[in-house]
C-alpha cells in the first residue's frame, strides 16, 4: 500500500543520503527531499466498512437529534479508530433542488459522539460505549466547509458485530448520506426513541488502524453504493468483492446514490479522498445517460462522459492509483440511450489503454442472456448479480492483489 512504499522511499533516501555524505556532499539536500515525503491520517487509517458515507443529501435543521447508524466491519478486534468528516455535498442528488455537488454545509455543533459495540444487529444491546473527542473535547463546532478529523480512539468491536456510530447534533445546513435503507439508521429528536431516519450525517471514513497489504476504493453512483438491494443483507457487488478480498484489503466504499462522473470530475473533497487508495474502481454512466450535470435538462452524451471520465482517471493516475474502469451497465435503455451506453463503453476501453487504466466489462456481465441491453439482475444488481460481477472480479484480478 502507499504506507509501505513511503516508508521504502525513506528508507532509500537515507541510504542515498550515506553516499552523499561518502562522497562529501551536502546532507542538507537528502533531508530536505525525505522531509517533503509525509505519512497523512490517510495513511494511517483504512476504511473498516464497506458501507458507503459519502454527502449526497442534506438536512436542512437539526435540534439536538442523536443520530446512530450500523456498519458491517471488515474486521474484529482492538485497534485504533480516527473519522473523518467534511462539511461539502459531494455529489448531486436527483435534480439537486436541495442536495447538488460542492453545496456548502451549514454551522453545527456536534454535542457528543460515541464509537460503540453494536452486536448482531439493532435488536441487540449496545455495550462498549466510547466517547469520541475532537482537539480534546468531546464538543465541536463546525464551519461551513470544513473538514476535519476526529481525535484517535482505541476501541475494541467483538467478532461479528457491528459498528454503531452515535452522535448528537444541533445546527442548520448539514450534508449527509441517504442511506437507501442498507442498514439501520435511526435519529431520536428528543424523545428518547430512536426512529427510522435513512436520511443521516455519518463520518466519511471509519477509519481504523489495521494492517492491510493493499488499499481499494470504489467510486460511482447508487449501483455502487448497493440500493435497493435487502436491507442490511449487504449482497451489493462491492460488498461482495471486499469480503472475498478479505482482511489483507482495506475496501472504502465511496458510491453515492444519483451521482454523475460530472460530479466526481469537479475533483473536490470526494475525488481526493478516494486518492488515497492504492487502486480505484471507477463506476459511473447510468446518471451521467439519464440526467446528465446538475443544472442540466437531459443525460449527456458519450463524448461528454468521456471528458468527465478523462478528468476522473487523469487526478487519479496523477496520483498514483492504479485504475480499475468499470464499463457502464445495461438499463433496459430505449434505442437512443443504449447506443449511448454502447459509445461510452467503447470510449472507456479507449480511456484504459491510453492511461494504463484496468477495464473490467461490467455491464457486459449483467445483460439478458438474449438481450444485452436489458438489465437482467436489475436496474440496482441484486444478490445474484453482486455475485456475478464480484466472482469475475476477483478472478479476473486475483494475481495483481496477490502481488500488491
Amino acid at each position: 500500500m502507499k504506507k509501505a512504499l513511503i516508508l521504502s522511499l525513506c528508507g532509500s533516501l537515507l541510504l542515498s543520503s550515506c553516499a552523499y555524505a561518502y562522497a562529501d556532499a551536502p546532507e542538507a539536500t537528502a533531508v530536505s527531499e525525505e522531509e517533503t515525503i509525509e505519512e497523512t491520517d490517510f495513511d494511517r487509517y483504512v476504511s473498516n466498512t464497506f458501507v458507503s458515507s459519502g454527502n449526497n443529501m442534506f438536512i436542512e435543521e437539526a435540534d439536538g437529534v442523536t443520530y446512530r447508524a450500523y456498519f458491517p466491519a471488515e474486521e474484529y478486534g482492538t485497534f485504533e479508530y480516527k473519522f473523518y468528516f467534511s462539511n461539502t455535498v459531494d455529489s448531486t442528488y436527483d435534480k439537486g433542488e436541495l442536495a447538488y455537488v460542492g453545496r456548502s454545509g451549514g454551522s453545527y455543533k456536534i454535542e457528543n459522539a460515541y464509537i460503540c459495540d453494536g452486536g448482531s444487529g439493532p435488536d441487540a444491546p449496545i455495550t462498549n460505549r466510547t466517547p469520541v473527542t475532537f482537539g480534546g473535547s468531546t464538543e465541536k463546532n463546525v464551519t461551513p466547509n470544513e473538514t476535519y478529523w476526529s481525535d484517535p480512539v482505541e476501541f475494541t468491536l467483538s467478532e461479528g458485530s457491528y459498528i454503531v456510530w452515535e452522535w448528537k447534533i444541533t445546527g442548520k445546513e448539514i450534508p449527509c448520506t441517504n442511506m437507501s435503507y442498507l442498514t439501520s439508521a435511526t435519529a431520536d429528536t428528543g424523545t428518547g426513541k430512536f426512529d427510522t431516519c435513512d436520511t443521516i450525517p455519518v463520518p466519511q471514513l471509519i477509519g481504523c488502524n489495521r494492517d492491510v497489504k493493499y488499499t481499494l476504493a470504489a467510486i460511482g453512483d447508487s449501483i455502487t453504493q448497493g440500493c435497493q438491494t435487502d436491507f442490511m443483507e449487504y449482497q451489493f457487488w462491492a460488498a461482495k468483492i471486499s469480503k472475498k478480498l478479505g482482511k489483507d484489503c482495506g475496501f472504502w466504499n465511496c458510491g453515492l446514490g444519483w451521482s454523475r462522473s460530472s460530479d466526481a470530475s469537479k475533483c473536490g473533497d470526494w475525488l481526493e479522498r478516494v486518492k488515497t487508495a492504492d487502486t480505484v474502481i471507477v463506476a459511473f454512466g447510468t446518471n451521467d445517460i439519464i440526467s446528465g450535470p446538475y443544472g442540466a435538462d437531459g443525460g449527456n452524451t458519450a463524448d461528454e462522459i468521456d471528458g468527465y471520465i478523462r478528468t476522473i482517471v487523469s487526478e487519479l493516475t496523477e496520483a498514483g492509483c492504479d485504475v480499475i474502469i468499470f464499463s457502464a451497465p445495461p438499463q433496459s435503455y430505449g434505442t437512443n440511450q443504449e447506443n449511448i451506453r454502447l459509445e461510452t463503453n467503447y470510449l472507456l476501453e479507449v480511456i484504459a489503454q491510453e492511461y494504463g487504466a484496468m477495464y473490467f466489462d461490467f455491464g457486459g456481465l449483467l445483460g439478458g442472456d438474449e438481450d444485452p441491453a436489458e438489465a437482467k439482475y436489475g436496474a440496482h444488481p441484486n444478490a445474484e448479480g453482486g455475485d456475478i460481477v464480484s466472482d469475475a472480479f476477483v478472478e479476473q484480478y486475483k494475481e495483481y492483489f496477490a502481488n500488491r
